[in-house]
C-alpha cells in the first residue's frame, strides 16, 4: 500500500481524501494558493505546498515536480482539474508515480464522447440522438444544418467536457450562434478544447447515474443508481438514491446496461455511467464520467462502502472484496450541495468571508466541507462550500432528517444557496418526488408556504422594516441634566 500520496485538488474533496488516508496510515501532500490558505485541507494534511496561482492546478509539469520532490507513491486527482486528462496519467506513469483513477487508455476512450455514443449504439444499447462528429465552432453553417437535422430543443456540449461546463440548452434556431460561441469559450477556458457536439434535448427528463467500481483483474460491479434531476446552471444541486421514479424492472435494466457499457471499455477504478430517462420511462445512455463524482457520499451511505478507500486499493492492484451479489443496499440517502452563490441574484457567485459557520449534527447526518468560522471562500474556484448528506430507513425519514439538518445549518457572512435548499425541501413536489430536470421552470420551486411560515415571515419582515426605518435621536436622560454627577467630582475649595 502507498505510504504518501499527493492530492492534486483542493476544498472538500481534498479533505475527504485526507480523512480516508489518515484511517489507512497514508501521509498526504496538498496544494493551495494564497487565496485558499485558510481552507481546511491545508490544516489537515501532513505537507502543504503553495502554488503561485490557481491556474497551476492545471500545470501537469509543476504537479509532477512537486510529487517527485515530496517522494509520493501516488497522486489522487479528486474531480475537475487533472482528473480526466490522459496526458497527466501518462506523465505520472513516466515519473514512476501511480495515478489513482482509471488507466490513460480508458480515460482516452470514454472522454471522446461522440465516439463513445457510437460504440454504445453499435453494441445495441439506446443512446441519445447526437451529431455524428465534433463540430468546428467557426463553421456555423454546418452547425446550423446539423441542428436542423437533429431538431430543437437541443443541447450544445463540449467534446471533452464534464460537470456541466461548456453546455448550453437551445430552444430556437436564432439562439444557436450565440449559444455556440458561449459554450465554446467556456469549454476552451475550462478544458483547453473548444470543439462541440449537438445532442437532442429530452424535456422534461430525469438524470440517472450508475456508480461503477472495477479492479485491474477484470472484476466490475455497480453500486446502485443516483437520481440527479434538480439542476442549476447545468450542475446538479440535489441528488438522492435510489431513484424515486424507477420501478424494479427499469432499475434492473439500467443497472445491467451500465455494467455492460462499462465492460465495453474495460472500465477500472470508480466511474459513473449516465442516462436520461424520458417521460414515457425510456432510458438512453448519455456519457461516462471517468472519476469520482461530487455526489459519491450518497452511494457510500447506501452501501457502506468507502469509495476513496476502494480507489486506493484498486490503484494498488488489490482485487475487489465482493461480487455483485454480496453488495447490499440499505435505506435511502440524499445530498444537497451548498454553494457560495446568491439564488436571488441569478446565482451570482459570492466569494467572501464566512463569519459564522454552524454545521448540523444528528443521527445519519454527514457533512463534507472545507470551511469553518472565519474561513474565506476564494473567488477563483468552484463555489461549492459543503455537501450535506442524510440517510434514513426510507425516503420519508431521510427527507425529515434533511429538513432538520438544513434548519440547523448556518452559513453567514456571504450569500449561499442554503435558503433555497430549505425551500425546496418543503415543496410538495419534492416531498412526492414529482420533479424532473424542468423543476426550476415551475412555480413549485418557490416552495409551499404554510400558515406558520407565512406568519413567521411577516414578523421577520415587520421587525426588519422597523429597524431599518427607525430614527435615531440621541437624548440625555433627565437624571443627568441636574449636574449632580459633575458636582460630586469637584475638588474641595
Amino acid at each position: 500500500m502507498f505510504k504518501r500520496i499527493l492530492i492534486a485538488n483542493r476544498g472538500e474533496i481534498a479533505v475527504r481524501a485526507i480523512r480516508t488516508c489518515r484511517e489507512m496510515g497514508i501521509e498526504t501532500v496538498v496544494l493551495y494558493d494564497e487565496s485558499d490558505v485558510e481552507s481546511l485541507h491545508v490544516r489537515l494534511a501532513d505537507f502543504c505546498v503553495r502554488l503561485p496561482s490557481p491556474e497551476t492546478f492545471l500545470d501537469e509539469t509543476t504537479i509532477i515536480q512537486i510529487a517527485l520532490a515530496y517522494e509520493v507513491d501516488a497522486v489522487h486527482p479528486g474531480y475537475g482539474f487533472l482528473a480526466e486528462r490522459p496526458s497527466f496519467v501518462r506523465a505520472c506513469q513516466d515519473a514512476g508515480i501511480c495515478f489513482i483513477g482509471p488507466p490513460a487508455e480508458v480515460i482516452d476512450a470514454v472522454r471522446a464522447k461522440v465516439d463513445v455514443l457510437a460504440i454504445v449504439r453499435a453494441a445495441g444499447f439506446p443512446t441519445v440522438l447526437n451529431s455524428p462528429a465534433c463540430l468546428d465552432v467557426d463553421d456555423i453553417e454546418t452547425i446550423s444544418a446539423t441542428a436542423a437535422e437533429i431538431g430543437y430543443p437541443l443541447v450544445i456540449k463540449s467534446c471533452h467536457g464534464g460537470r456541466g461546463r461548456g453546455e448550453r440548452l437551445v430552444y430556437k434556431p436564432e439562439q444557436l450562434a450565440t449559444a455556440v460561441q458561449r459554450a465554446s469559450a467556456e469549454s476552451r477556458a475550462v478544458f483547453g478544447n473548444e470543439h462541440l457536439y449537438l445532442e437532442r434535448a429530452l424535456l422534461p427528463a430525469h438524470q440517472i447515474g450508475v456508480q461503477l467500481l472495477g479492479d485491474q483483474h477484470g472484476n466490475l460491479v455497480h453500486l446502485g443508481e443516483r437520481e440527479g434531476s434538480i439542476i442549476v446552471g447545468n450542475q446538479k444541486i440535489i441528488e438522492e438514491a435510489p431513484s424515486p421514479i424507477l420501478n424494479d424492472a427499469q432499475r434492473e435494466a439500467i443497472l445491467q446496461t451500465a455494467l455492460a457499457i462499462g465492460k465495453l471499455f474495460n472500465y477500472q477504478n470508480v466511474g459513473t455511467v449516465e442516462f436520461l430517462l424520458d417521460g414515457e420511462g425510456n432510458f438512453y445512455f448519455s456519457e461516462i464520467k471517468a472519476r469520482i463524482q461530487v455526489e459519491h457520499p450518497i452511494t457510500e451511505m447506501l452501501t457502506g462502502i468507502d469509495l476513496v478507500r476502494q480507489q486506493l486499493l484498486v490503484a494498488a492492484g488489490e482485487p475487489l472484496a465482493w461480487t455483485q451479489n454480496e453488495i447490499t443496499f440499505t435505506g435511502w440517502a440524499m445530498t444537497c450541495r451548498l454553494n457560495a452563490h446568491d439564488p436571488w441574484q441569478n446565482f451570482l457567485p459570492s466569494p467572501g468571508q464566512l463569519t459564522e459557520v454552524r454545521l448540523p449534527t444528528g443521527p445519519q447526518v454527514r457533512i463534507d466541507t472545507y470551511v469553518y468560522n472565519g474561513c474565506h471562500v476564494p473567488p477563483n474556484y468552484d463555489p461549492l462550500v459543503a455537501k450535506l448528506t442524510t440517510w434514513g430507513a426510507d425516503r420519508d425519514v431521510c427527507l425529515a432528517r434533511m429538513k432538520s439538518a438544513l434548519a440547523d445549518f448556518v452559513l453567514a457572512g456571504t450569500p449561499t444557496n442554503l435558503p433555497l435548499m430549505q425551500r425546496i425541501m418543503h415543496t410538495s413536489a419534492f416531498a412526492r418526488a414529482h420533479y424532473n430536470t424542468s423543476f426550476f421552470t415551475k412555480p413549485t420551486a418557490n416552495g409551499d408556504d404554510s400558515e406558520v411560515q407565512l406568519r413567521d415571515l411577516a414578523v421577520i419582515t415587520a421587525v426588519h422594516f422597523a429597524r431599518r426605518h427607525q430614527l435615531f435621536n440621541p437624548t440625555t436622560p433627565e437624571r443627568w441634566q441636574s449636574g449632580w454627577h459633575k458636582d460630586s467630582r469637584r475638588l474641595p475649595q
